[in-house]
């Protein structure tokens, strides 16, 4: 198989007329290298990082058509139609296409007409697909959202475990297998899996200094949650998730009902509305889409200004994901949280009624562990998320509510023994609030029942209230003092891990719990100083107008960063507005001129 005499320099061909950036970023140069070069790679890179164009411009280099195996069916279309606008020759198989459909892109296939070819992973069950593939010339397999091949991973699929087939009938044609998250457990069974042991590794940063972490405990969360998104997102696009189908439908339709143009998205519902919700989402102006995991993988949006997170979600590697796709553009963005131990209670229930092994179910509970530790952490939340990753932040980040907002701290040594000694004199076998109860001295009828009242430990807590308990008791939850014990419906029991705090060995500093003020409004379509507020507007609308025309979402004509650069630097002719980045060659001859037209129309009012 050859390639083009000058790799490289055709790559950063691609990359400036096709494209129209100058220069790779971070490691796509390397990756891309090793890749025309024909050799296997695993890459890891945060979400927005840029994985597209270390598949996409190697498969432009070399001979013949880039495979790409992709879960995402619901968003092929839209990624074909990006790659259709920048002129180059993709297209996909799914089972959403008639027979007559298939065969033609099939054909174009075995003609060498097509650069790109993106396909889902259960299509290569089929003896008919490897041979057509077979037939045709392949540059290379990318392998797309490759976590999901992981037993351990939040997005597992069971028809990636078929793809080690690539490696044994294409020997010889290069393999890029990406994903956004993996921790080293993940990483080795990627490799494993996929037959990538001699593959190179290409592990980039996972940090994304534009987004803000806040984790706040929750109060009263809708009207904590309204509060957040009239304050600082009040026509922005957003991701809210939430733990179960029901709850993505009610906050949907309450978030209407307070004025938002908001969307419920989950498994249950229909394909058809699935696809429509995701459609309205990805093309319309600030939408909202509220939803489970199941949206999320693939979403190429650059302008989500914040992601939201009504429960906790249930492993870091999740949080990291979900939260990832706010900020794509690299503007400003929140990830915004709020929990309570019920939702710790509720994921471990969930996790004890799963089929997976034993073996499985502790290494999600440990992964579970770690969340709850990176909501209750005092120090910098980016220096503990990344650390997760094995990643060292040398300085606290500055962009987190840790470091804006430091967490105050009191001595909780005599309150957390009390709140052991309690669990353990009730014979660990009830739940939070009847601990409460009676180290408060409440006159309940399950403490009679019980005759908890003639405890040592009944009545000693009076000096914290409710509120003050339960944070004690969530806290020593998170540093692993204290477990949830589901089979004997939520009651907490002592783990090992307490003795030298109930003997006076140890002390401990607990957070301490206060209401989160408000945070300045800082996301809201952020435009810098010198943009013409006017201009933008008109530039938007025109790429609008472009964007219905066409069936595609706005982003796909142009991102907003280079509207943005348009307003400040305001080409005049073809020459001026292919200096933008952004635009490429097939761009600058579909639109240079209208929007030229908008700025000298601008102009002529000034």
């Amino acid at each position: 198989m050859q390639v083009h005499c000058s790799p490289m320099k055709d790559a950063h061909y691609y990359l400036q007329h096709t494209y129209g950036f100058q220069d790779f970023r971070d490691s796509q140069a390397d990756i891309i290298q090793a890749v025309v070069d024909g050799r296997d790679t695993l890459v890891l890179m945060p979400t927005g990082g840029g994985k597209s164009l270390c598949y996409q411009i190697p498969s432009l280099v070399r001979d013949g058509c880039g495979v790409v195996i992709s879960p995402l069916i619901a968003l092929m279309q839209d990624q074909v139609d990006a790659l259709q606008e920048l002129g180059v020759r993709a297209s996909f198989l799914n089972s959403t296409q008639d027979s007559a459909t298939a065969q033609a892109i099939e054909q174009k296939l075995l003609n060498g007409d097509l650069d790109l070819l993106y396909i889902a992973p259960e299509r290569l069950k089929q003896e008919r697909m490897l041979n057509l593939l077979k037939t045709a010339t392949i540059a290379l397999f990318a392998i797309d959202e490759a976590h999901c091949v992981s037993q351990w991973g939040h997005d597992f699929r069971a028809d990636y475990l078929r793809l080690s087939v690539l490696h044994e009938t294409f020997p010889q044609v290069p393999r890029i297998a990406l994903t956004a998250t993996a921790d080293e457990r993940t990483r080795q069974e990627i490799a494993q899996r996929l037959e990538l042991t001699a593959a190179q590794h290409f592990i980039a940063g996972f940090d994304r200094p534009n987004i803000r972490y806040r984790i706040a405990l929750k109060h009263n969360a809708k009207q904590q949650f309204l509060k957040f998104l009239k304050s600082e997102h009040a026509n922005d696009a957003g991701i809210v998730y939430c733990l179960s189908r029901k709850k993505t439908e009610e906050i949907a339709y309450w978030l209407q009902d307070q004025g938002f143009n908001a969307l419920p998205y989950h498994a249950g519902l229909d394909a058809e509305t699935r696809a429509k919700h995701q459609r309205q989402f990805l093309r319309e102006d600030g939408v909202i889409i509220v939803a489970t995991i199941a949206f999320g993988m693939g979403i190429d949006k650059p302008n989500v200004r914040f992601v939201a997170h009504l429960d906790m979600p249930k492993t870091i590697e999740s949080y990291y994901q979900e939260t990832g796709r706010a900020g794509r553009d690299g503007d400003a963005a929140n990830a915004w949280m709020i929990y309570g131990l019920q939702d710790v209670i509720k994921l471990r229930q969930m996790m004890a009624g799963s089929e997976g092994s034993e073996e499985f179910k502790r290494a999600e509970q440990h992964r579970l562990n770690a969340m709850l530790g990176l909501c209750e952490i005092t120090s910098c939340r980016r220096q503990a998320l990344l650390a997760y990753f094995s990643e060292i932040l040398e300085q606290p980040c500055g962009n987190c509510d840790t470091c804006l907002e430091p967490a105050q701290t009191w001595d909780g040594t005599e309150a957390a023994q009390m709140a052991l000694s309690v669990a353990y004199r009730t014979g660990q076998r009830f739940g939070v609030n009847h601990l409460i109860d009676v180290l408060r001295g409440a006159d309940t009828d399950k403490i009679f029942q019980f005759d908890h009242h003639h405890l040592a430990s009944y009545g000693i807590g009076t000096d914290l209230d409710n509120n003050q308990w339960r944070s004690v008791f969530r806290q020593l939850v998170a540093r692993g003092y204290l477990s949830v014990d589901l089979e004997r419906f939520g009651g907490l029991r002592l783990e090992a891990a307490c003795r030298p705090l109930l003997r006076g060995e140890e002390r401990i500093e607990l957070r301490l719990d206060i209401k989160a003020k408000t945070a300045k409004r800082q996301t809201k379509t952020p435009l810098a100083p010198d943009v013409d507020v006017a201009l933008w507007e008109a530039l938007r609308d025109c790429r609008r107008e472009f964007a219905e025309e066409q069936g595609v979402p706005p982003y796909v004509i142009f991102h907003d960063s280079a509207l943005q650069e348009m307003c400040v630097n305001r080409p005049r002719n073809l020459n001026e507005f292919n200096l933008v980045s952004g635009v490429g060659e097939r761009k600058l001859e579909k639109y240079g001129p209208a929007f030229i037209r908008v700025i000298g129309d601008h102009l002529l009012v000034e």
